[in-house]
């Protein structure tokens, strides 16, 4: 399989992606329509999928007229499809298992080709896939697939949904397309693109869903007018996470809490009943360069206020068993109890507490090797209050270690607690936001966040992180 875009990886040049579509499970989001019937034998399917749940089974697509085709990753992390024509099931390697990374993933289906092998292909960032259980397929065979009737995107017959990012997601009806068609190889990375589409022959059923609307999130822009209905979708599942542009998220395999936390909105909520000594860290490593992000505390289960141990801070390493945050060496945490900075194993004063509803920013420079928080746009003084709105380089600062002596050169944001059942629930916006955000953008003019980013900072997203290190 070709090079995926990785979380820490930007292509440069060529056709820009603007939006996709977070789908959150636990919502219950997904997309409809009802058509009629277009070319079974032929079409093309072609999604860029971002996963945020792996280990579970979830709908990419469904139709169901008589008979029902289903499109789903299993809870083995295999692409698998199944016609219930023929009752027949097909699936492809290589597993889909990297949550910090997109995927582009092209179904071709032509059943009038003189060739079994040929009759359906799947093809991942750009490579013939390897089937694992491919069915038998007879010439001219009807796909239940583009039936009419009911289809479905990110939901299939039950309650499996997805949970993921999509973007620039077509079906092509009556034509069997090469993934050349909608993507390229970089000339310098090697790194598997998007390309314009917009000038494709989609078909009577075909349809493109850019996402570039967020108050119709599912408008087709093919000029067929198949536009999807919406469920339980908000504006703010329009995003900015694209496979040209990847932004950080919490990432779920870094996670020691297994069995406490759960993660949702896209790996961007965060949720802990009970802890123990932990952390858990972004998907987007920072070896250099300035950068700005927010997180907001949603919730507590109700602890006392002197068992408020939350921390919020950076770290150069994955958690182990009973590790605070800024306890182990190169690792700096704020502690919501009272404040205090904890810094490689030290407690001392630097800010005051927050509370439910509180927005605590980081500046991170590792130019200049210093971290600065905030409270609803008020920044530490470093003296043990919260101070002034204005950004004053310097002022609150703490001394990091430079990235470049860490344990793997680079430190990632990081959420935790001192083990003592601080159950929370935190929302991280890393330009991407699942709460409210007001639309202040970096200098760049990425990102959207509730307050304005201190002049040079820029948003944790893969096209800054190319720019800085460049």
């Amino acid at each position: 399989m070709s090079i995926i875009i990785p979380a820490n990886s930007a292509v440069g040049g060529g056709f820009d992606v603007d939006n996709s579509l977070r789908l959150n499970s636990a919502s219950s989001d997904y997309l409809s329509r009802s058509s009629t019937a277009g070319n079974k034998k032929t079409w093309t399917f072609s999604f860029w999928l971002k996963r945020s749940k792996l280990d579970v089974l979830q709908f990419i697509a469904f139709s169901d007229v008589a008979n029902y085709f289903r499109m789903r990753i299993t809870s083995g992390n295999v692409f698998e499809i199944f016609d219930s024509n023929g009752n027949t099931t097909w699936n492809w390697y290589p597993l889909l298992r990297d949550t910090a990374a997109w995927y582009h993933l092209v179904l071709r289906a032509d059943s009038t080709d003189g060739t079994n092998g040929n009759r359906l292909r799947l093809y991942i960032n750009g490579t013939l896939a390897l089937a694992n259980t491919v069915g038998s397929i007879s010439q001219n065979y009807d796909f239940s697939f583009n039936q009419g009737g009911t289809f479905q995107i990110a939901k299939g017959n039950s309650t499996d949904y997805l949970d993921g990012y999509l973007a620039e997601t077509i079906l092509i009806d009556g034509q069997a397309l090469a993934p050349t068609d909608f993507g390229e190889f970089d000339e310098d990375s090697g790194i598997w693109k998007p390309i314009d589409v917009s000038g494709l022959t989609f078909g009577t059923n075909g349809f493109y869903l850019n996402m570039a609307s967020s108050t119709e999130l599912g408008t087709d822009v093919s000029g067929n007018s198949n536009t999807f209905a919406e469920a339980n979708l908000t504006a703010i599942d329009q995003t900015t996470d694209t496979c040209t542009n990847n932004f950080a998220t919490m990432n779920p395999l870094s996670n020691y809490w297994t069995g406490v936390a759960t993660f949702s909105e896209g790996n961007l909520k965060v949720a802990t009943t009970n802890s123990g000594k932990a952390w858990n860290m972004s998907t987007i490593g920072l070896p250099a360069g300035k950068w700005y992000m927010e997180g907001k505390y949603v919730a507590t289960g109700g602890n006392t206020p002197s068992d408020n141990w939350n921390r919020f801070g950076i770290v150069d390493r994955e958690p182990t068993s009973n590790s605070d945050l800024g306890a182990s060496a190169n690792s700096y945490a704020l502690t919501q109890y009272d404040g205090s900075k904890y810094v490689s194993g030290t407690n001392s004063t630097y800010a005051a507490t927050w509370a439910v509803g509180d927005i605590i920013a980081m500046a991170i420079d590792l130019d200049n090797n210093k971290i600065y928080w905030s409270k609803n746009g008020a920044w530490a003084t470093g003296s043990g209050a919260w101070g002034s709105a204005t950004f004053n380089s310097g002022t609150g600062a703490v001394t990091v270690v430079d990235p470049t002596s860490t344990l793997n050169g680079e430190y990632f944001v990081a959420m935790g607690d001192a083990g003592v059942n601080t159950a929370k629930t935190w929302e991280f916006n890393f330009g991407n936001p699942t709460f409210t955000g007001t639309d202040k953008t970096d200098d760049n003019n990425r990102g959207s966040f509730e307050y304005t980013p201190p002049s040079g900072f820029l948003s944790i997203c893969s096209s800054n992180l190319s720019e800085v290190l460049s």
